[in-house]
């Protein structure tokens, strides 16, 4: 399946949260948060409102878009307003 935002959304393909702590022990999937970063997978067409490019890892707000499953990954699409800063 293909998804094509529009105006000024992003799709952004969620991190996946950790499994294990660096001493090594092991998080249940209860007790993960969830990440608030990814990779940002397509653009909608308002240039002017979108500061991200394709393949750029992004950090966006917590409570922000909405979740879709493509080929079982978990994605979000999110307004440009919404992503709070670029990670490099």
């Amino acid at each position: 399946m293909t998804i094509k935002p529009l105006q000024d959304r992003v799709l952004i393909k969620v991190e996946e949260a950790e499994t294990q702590t660096a001493s090594g022990l092991y998080i249940p999937d209860t007790a993960q948060e969830k990440t608030q970063t990814g990779t940002v997978i397509a653009i909608g067409d308002d240039d002017e409102m979108i500061t991200v490019k394709v393949k750029d890892k992004v950090m966006y707000d917590k409570y922000a878009g909405t979740a879709v499953t493509i080929d079982d990954q978990d994605h979000l699409i999110v307004k440009c307003s919404d992503i709070l800063a670029v990670v490099s």
